[in-house]
């Protein structure tokens, strides 16, 4: 899969896709990213790409021509792709999005700046805005490596475990609830013990322990994934004893 990325600043991803284990889905060309700076397609001695908002008010607005012209380039190396725009206004990135992005030929990333982007760009140019959460950044460069790192992790031999992301919080593998808590060496740690369950080497109370926390902790933290379980059936009888009893 292919992502082309639009950024002022595609410095910021470069340690990124050089380090850590998600390295090698870029490293392989699993996940294939490329850059494009609206600046190189600015004019002007200063290569300007933003501009004062008409009606005033504070800040600086991205220009639409360069971004265009970023488009051009782009759609002149490749077929028909989703283009996303990350954005207060979009929808939350969820586990299943992050699925299907994993499963995807890969789209056209806008990372934007300052007040924001032209409007009349966006309503010629994006398919789909998303969004981290309900708090604003500098920039989407952040939110374009949150999208990169979830989908690279999902690609097949990326992870030294392929069944790590199986167990991940979200995932439908667990009914989409919160991950169980997690021990390792040593057995006692400044006098708090691990849960003895995890080291009687029994298989079947091992994962009843695992269910357990996964519902008790989903149950007190995501009630709304609880809820959400409970409509697509993934809840057992036993599963609601333990809820129950946590009331």
């Amino acid at each position: 899969m292919r992502f082309d990325v639009i950024t002022l600043f595609p410095e910021l991803f470069a340690p990124f896709l050089t380090t850590g284990i998600t390295r090698r889905a870029f490293a392989s060309g699993q996940v294939d990213v490329h850059f494009t700076n609206p600046r190189d397609f600015a004019e002007g001695a200063y290569r300007r790409v933003d501009d004062r908002p008409f009606g005033g008010g504070p800040g600086m607005v991205m220009m639409a021509e360069p971004l265009a012209q970023c488009m051009t380039s782009i759609c002149a190396q490749r077929d028909d792709v989703p283009v996303v725009l990350f954005s207060p206004a979009g929808k939350p990135l969820t586990h299943d999005d992050v699925v299907r992005w994993s499963e995807s030929s890969g789209a056209i990333l806008i990372c934007g700046r300052y007040e924001g982007i032209d409007q009349r760009f966006m309503d010629t140019h994006v398919s789909h805005q998303i969004s981290l959460g309900d708090f604003v950044l500098s920039g989407g460069e952040i939110a374009a490596l949150a999208l990169l790192d979830a989908v690279a992790r999902l690609q097949p031999g990326v992870l030294g475990d392929e069944q790590s992301h199986v167990q991940d919080s979200f995932n439908v593998a667990l009914d989409g609830l919160l991950d169980c808590p997690h021990y390792t060496r040593p057995e006692v740690w400044h006098g708090q013990a691990a849960p003895a369950v995890l080291l009687s080497g029994h298989h079947q109370h091992i994962e009843r322990w695992r269910r357990d926390q996964r519902l008790m902790l989903t149950q007190r933290l995501r009630p709304d994934l609880i809820e959400r379980a409970r409509q697509h059936g993934r809840l057992t009888s036993a599963d609601e004893t333990v809820l129950a009893s946590q009331l």
